[in-house]
């Protein structure tokens, strides 16, 4: 039938930009997607009937620290990556940026080449790294080892800079205290997403940093400075700009969902706040206890804790964020999706056909009350 493989109908559809009600997909033979209107459907074409729910673009998610039960930081090799990877392949995030914790260089380097060599073997949802420190503020450290964190060296530049030509997609996290704007200028300039976070920086220091090119923030409102009526800390200059995105973790734990709808609604680039999962060895996996820097983290109602009660990553997948950001957040549908969607593969260097509707490798379906399963998605993507 004019090279349709098959239709599905029953569920809505989301491009990445605008959600479609009463429409088809429509499956060719080459896997190619396409949409029309249900009564539009040509005649005799296959049709499988879905029971509701959302037809999405693959998640991306550019802050996944572990999952399967394996922490980035504990084994920077190829098989972990393809662990996690996995894993969060069963909540339909397809594309991810792997995030090493505040490490040592040694390990950080390790983390590139790790992350190289699962490109190169094709490894699916690997798209680039993310490295979350050492170059933070000890002040708001969370979960970091502070033993850990320090200023960004020029032997620290040379091996960014170094992963920025070797790697598609580079995003580094780093405080204003450690790290110059001249870096921050240099960064950028390679193709390097930077984002401030884990900082105790004033709202002038870091509209500065924007200035020289960090262009992201890392999980807003938390290890940050905060809006006050005299300063107005990171948080008020990441929503003062139009051109700064931020990274969110929207597990109503981490943030207040009435602090995320006043965000949204004070934030000059509010269609700039993606979702992230912040997620560690849990995801994907049953497990209660893991092990961070030599640190225990307990797990329980869906938050991950140290011993002393701070939290350490998220007990989170997108979907439940999603679902977070319409029931509690006040978004709409179609724009929480894109939050997972479209708005992420904006800071990527090399993006592709992410976050976009164009082959049926790259869907998920979201329900609001439950994600679909992993035989679900393996439906999809066989047709």
């Amino acid at each position: 039938m004019n090279g349709i493989a098959k239709a599905f109908v029953g569920a809505r559809i989301h491009d990445g930009q605008t959600l479609y009600h009463n429409h088809a997909l429509l499956v060719g033979r080459d896997g190619a997607l396409s949409t029309c209107p249900r009564d539009s459907l040509p005649q005799g074409c296959p049709t499988e009937h879905l029971s509701g729910g959302i037809i999405t673009p693959g998640f991306v998610d550019l802050q996944v620290n572990g999952g399967g039960g394996v922490m980035f930081n504990d084994h920077q090799t190829v098989d972990a990556l393809n662990t996690i990877a996995e894993a969060h392949a069963t909540t339909g995030a397809i594309a991810l940026l792997p995030t090493l914790i505040t490490d040592t260089a040694e390990r950080t380097s390790a983390a590139i080449d790790a992350v190289e060599q699962s490109i190169a073997q094709k490894v699916k949802g690997i798209i680039g790294i993310h490295l979350e420190g050492p170059h933070l503020s000890v002040a708001r450290k969370g979960a970091h080892d502070p033993n850990l964190i320090r200023r960004m060296t020029d032997e620290d530049m040379s091996l960014l800079l170094d992963a920025a030509d070797r790697l598609a997609n580079v995003m580094v996290t780093v405080a204003p205290e450690s790290t110059s704007c001249a870096q921050i200028k240099e960064l950028s300039n390679a193709g390097i997403v930077v984002s401030l976070g884990h900082t105790n920086a004033d709202y002038a220091t870091c509209m500065h940093a924007f200035d020289a090119g960090a262009r992201c923030v890392t999980h807003l409102f938390n290890a940050m400075s905060q809006i006050g009526n005299r300063e107005p800390g990171l948080v008020g200059a990441t929503l003062s700009r139009d051109d700064v995105y931020a990274g969110l973790i929207a597990d109503g734990i981490h943030v207040h969902p009435a602090a995320i709808r006043i965000a949204l609604a004070a934030s000059k680039n509010s269609d700039g706040v993606f979702l992230v999962s912040d997620a560690m060895a849990t995801a994907g996996s049953d497990i209660k206890q893991f092990s961070l820097n030599g640190r225990d983290v307990f797990r329980k109602d869906h938050r991950l804790t140290l011993e002393d009660g701070t939290l350490a990553g998220a007990d989170l997948d997108l979907p439940r964020a999603i679902s977070v950001m319409i029931a509690q957040a006040g978004d709409s549908e179609e724009q929480a999706v894109r939050r997972a969607t479209s708005a992420p593969t904006s800071l990527l260097r090399d993006p592709g056909a992410l976050g976009q509707l164009k082959h049926a490798e790259g869907l998920a379906i979201y329900s609001r009350d439950n994600f679909a399963t992993s035989k679900r998605l393996k439906l999809l993507n066989g047709v």
